[in-house]
């Protein structure tokens, strides 16, 4: 009986100690820290726009990974305002390396400054850029988002995060900071709220950019007509002075520190108005356009959908494991495909059917995100196409077709459990867990054989004494 038990206990160690997960591969749900953290104040207005920058805005410091970035619209008491009273026309925040000691231009200047001056490539800052493809200044970020962002999930799956400030990338005698850009249009009282927020020149009567160019012929609307201080015209009689207020994007930062059980993610954006052609060469650059206008449908019905398509290939060798895309207004849904057809992932709208914040009717209030139940294995130079949908029951301006995309070069180890090491491809298993099954095994073999000597002399001893 005595070495049945044995026997039996055994066995129960062997299969418990190889059923379960190494501590190594345990992710990084437990580690996880969030701060909420708030934007200089917006002073809104009826009508108004606010579109600026800040160079040092307030976030997680130290080689950490970013898990995931929310944001939102609030009041000075902390309520969410709703998109009819203030309608978030995008963030978008991205890091950037600045030299110790270096006086950063304030806010006034910095908004007004031209992407073709050379603040941008200062000795002062260098920006810290996403992997691709787009390299225009409007879209080299790491998080961004609009109306949506209140009901997206910007969740970077387990065990990955997108690795900030590692130590040995930093350059000498420069640190390590995050540049927020905020773009908010009040539209209570306005006479055309969807031509505030779709940016109508004609609406906001303005013939030059925010740099003072001569807006081009043609360009009906979007980002070059609602720029910083521009105002969109408000009904007759509506209170305006009385009605200023201050605003703040606050949001909500998930991360963890960075350790070797972390395994990185890289951030890409695919716009669909991108003029990079294939047939051009693979040196062409990726001129992105960001911002497009859906012309009406001559017909009427539910069949009057905008569909543009944009063929690219890839740069990188990885697995894609997160997919999400930002539309405006009228925006239906993106997806990713193959080039077989095969859909990789695929972002749809949500709109809103209330009036209270993240439900406002007419709104994009969330964009559904895409998260692989395998990851996506995608290879270097094999073409993707992007899909952006709009309904063209009635026109738009300036609206946008982007898909962002996490990306990874690595995936987690099989766990050391004894199910893993019979149904993984003989490929799968790496040495190193290989010889600590093996070492685990024969840890609980001599454990087992030391009691069951024990057990035999203890049997023999009362024996003897009988």
């Amino acid at each position: 009986m005595a070495r049945y038990h044995i026997s039996s206990l055994i066995l129960f160690l062997v299969i418990a100690l190889l059923a379960s997960p190494s501590q190594g591969f345990l992710g990084t749900k437990k580690k996880i820290k969030s701060a909420v953290f708030y934007s200089p104040k917006l002073v809104m207005s009826p009508g108004s726009v606010s579109d600026f920058y800040l160079l040092d805005m307030d976030f997680p410091r130290g080689h950490i990974g970013l898990k995931s970035f929310h944001a939102e619209v609030v009041d000075e008491a902390g309520n969410p305002v709703p998109l009819h009273e203030t309608y978030l026309h995008h963030w978008a925040v991205q890091p950037h390396y600045v030299r110790k000691g270096a006086k950063l231009p304030q806010q006034e200047m910095l908004r007004r400054q031209d992407p073709k001056s050379n603040l941008y490539s200062a000795s002062d800052i260098i920006l810290v850029k996403n992997g691709g493809l787009c390299r225009s200044p409007v879209l080299r970020h790491y998080f961004g988002s609009g109306s949506e962002t209140r009901n997206t999930s910007t969740y970077v799956p387990d065990p990955y995060a997108i690795e900030i400030d590692n130590p040995e990338e930093r350059p000498d005698g420069y640190e390590f900071k995050w540049l927020l850009n905020i773009h908010a249009i009040d539209t209570r009282g306005v006479e055309d709220k969807t031509g505030c927020i779709e940016c109508l020149c004609d609406l906001y009567n303005v013939t030059v950019n925010e740099y003072g160019r001569t807006i081009k012929p043609g360009y009906k609307g979007g980002l070059h007509c609602c720029y910083d201080k521009t105002q969109c015209p408000v009904k007759s009689g509506f209170g305006n002075g009385e009605k200023k207020r201050n605003l703040y994007l606050k949001y909500t930062v998930k991360w963890v520190d960075w350790d070797k059980t972390v395994l990185p993610a890289k951030i890409y954006i695919f716009d669909v108005t991108d003029s990079w052609k294939k047939s051009v060469g693979d040196s062409q650059e990726h001129i992105c356009k960001v911002e497009y206008d859906v012309e009406p449908c001559k017909t009427n019905g539910d069949g009057c959908i905008d569909v543009k398509k944009k063929s690219l290939v890839m740069p990188f060798n990885g697995y894609i494991v997160y997919g999400v895309a930002h539309q405006h207004a009228g925006g239906i849904g993106a997806a990713l495909y193959r080039d077989s057809g095969e859909e990789i992932c695929t972002s749809m709208a949500k709109y809103g059917n209330g009036v209270e914040p993240g439900n406002e009717a007419g709104y994009i209030v969330g964009m559904t995100s895409c998260y692989p139940a395998d990851p996506v294995k995608v290879s270097y130079e094999e073409t993707l196409t992007l899909e952006v949908n709009y309904s063209s029951a009635v026109g738009h301006t300036g609206v946008m077709g982007l898909f962002h995309i996490f990306v990874v070069q690595q995936l987690p180890e099989p766990e050391l459990s004894l199910p893993n090491l019979f149904q993984a491809p003989a490929g799968s298993v790496s040495v190193l867990a290989f010889l600590a099954v093996t070492v685990l095994v024969a840890v609980v073999v001599l454990i087992a054989a030391v009691i069951y000597r024990r057990q035999n002399r203890e049997d023999g001893y009362q024996s003897l004494s009988t």
